[in-house]
């Protein structure tokens, strides 16, 4: 790999002698893959007993496992949620934050979601995570990563920083800030499109940027709160002086952690992390969004649940005729761009309730009274294809289930499941 000549002073710069030869020759071999491991749905140690390509364990995350399978996102357990395809050094940063179950927090830069979807596994379904991206298309594809993961108390937000600190003060227990860097860990990962990006202006551009949107990382961070800092790159620019720079201009935080992977020491192809905490300030509470539906919405939904599930949801919310499963303690999202808030649960048409993949995502196989088991490698791919295939049972609503998990929902009618798997997530 032709690797640009002012990258390599840099990097000459920064370590010693003795490592440029190792550093160096990464770029001869192949990146490294990895796939972090849902605990929402599936423990490691399960996981690792039906999945054959989880092979050795990534040491710097619970979850996380190296792999040798290419195609993962055609993989039937991708489409059940079961894991999340992560680069491994990038797995170490959300570790960091050590969030609780019951916490408010902040994924500020999140698409496509592999850090925010690991915090909000941490939650374990308590307290509330919000997901930002302020393109909207990538919104959408961190929308639909919270949704095949089955995260249910999550808000998806497509907001600039500078709009959500004036929304947020002092709001959130902990703020993920992966910034948009100069990317200088994707060289072996995304060869073409990182090293034609990279130079020494975007680098400048890059820490810039980052500076602006830790100052309002900073404003929506409560008394106490934990905030981790993290690139996938090595410019000293972007990361220890970073640092500096950023406690040089708020004193309310102190540094308590870095951690700094080059590819040469590590199996991965390198990541930066620094955790702080905030030791002055307030914490404020913001009001919360009430449920709100029709008569007819809320009819129709109840005898579903009633003819279809063994749970039952409490806060229920309707937009447009689309209901909603709104986690606890949720704020008024009044003003702010929302994609996903809690579980879209389906809709109304003609008086009567059509659910909706998000909800076989979110649900379990014992929270359903009619499930279809897929049996055999052929009947599962159909499925994913979006063809109708032969299953015996009771007919109505199904959650269809590979392996025991859901991958997506189904109608049975004389003998043969129709399937209702939405049409941008068939397999291709």
């Amino acid at each position: 790999m032709s690797l640009p000549t002012a990258f390599v002073e840099r990097i000459k710069k920064q370590l010693p002698e003795k490592e440029w030869a190792d550093f160096f020759k990464v770029y001869d071999g192949e990146p490294y893959k990895g796939v972090r491991v849902n605990p929402l749905k599936i423990t490691p140690e399960a996981f690792q007993k039906i999945f054959p390509y989880a092979e050795e364990r990534v040491p710097w995350e619970e979850n996380g496992f190296y792999v040798t399978e290419k195609k993962l996102g055609s993989h039937v357990y991708h489409f059940a949620g079961l894991f999340y395809s992560q680069e491994p050094s990038a797995m170490c940063a959300a570790p960091l934050l050590e969030v609780r179950s019951g916490e408010r927090v902040l994924d500020l830069c999140s698409a496509p979601g592999g850090k925010g979807t690991r915090l909000a596994a941490d939650l374990c379904g308590k307290g509330l995570i919000v997901l930002n991206e302020p393109i909207v298309n990538r919104a959408k594809i961190l929308s639909q990563n919270v949704e095949r993961m089955g995260i249910e108390n999550a808000v998806v937000t497509a907001e600039y920083p500078e709009k959500l600190a004036t929304f947020f003060p002092e709001y959130f227990d902990k703020i993920m800030v992966d910034a948009p860097c100069s990317g200088e860990g994707m060289f072996r990962k995304n060869a073409e499109e990182a090293l034609s990006e990279w130079s020494e202006e975007n680098v400048a551009r890059c820490a810039e940027r980052q500076a602006g949107i830790l100052s309002c990382a900073v404003k929506m961070l409560a008394v106490g709160g934990k905030l981790v800092y993290s690139t996938c790159t090595f410019s000293e620019e972007e990361d220890e002086k970073q640092v500096e720079r950023f406690l040089q201009e708020h004193p309310e935080m102190r540094l308590m952690k870095i951690e700094k992977l080059y590819p040469h020491k590590v199996k991965g192809e390198g990541h930066f992390a620094a955790l702080f905490e905030k030791v002055d300030g307030g914490r404020y509470g913001l009001k919360e969004k009430k449920s709100s539906l029709s008569k007819v919405a809320e009819a129709a939904y109840r005898a579903f649940e009633r003819e279809c599930l063994f749970v039952f949801k409490e806060r229920l919310y309707e937009a447009g005729g689309v209901l909603y499963a709104l986690p606890e303690g949720v704020f008024d999202w009044t003003g702010l761009n929302i994609l996903r808030v809690g579980v879209r649960l389906g809709e109304v048409k003609n008086g009567r309730f059509e659910p909706s993949h998000s909800l076989a995502m979110a649900s379990k196989k014992e929270d359903w009274k009619n499930v279809a088991e897929l049996t055999g490698e052929g009947q599962v791919d159909a499925f994913l294809r979006g063809e109708s295939v032969f299953s015996e049972g009771k007919k109505g609503w199904c959650l269809v289930l590979a392996d025991g998990y859901p991958i997506g929902l189904g109608k049975r009618v004389d003998g043969t499941l129709k399937n209702h798997l939405p049409k941008g997530l068939r397999k291709v």
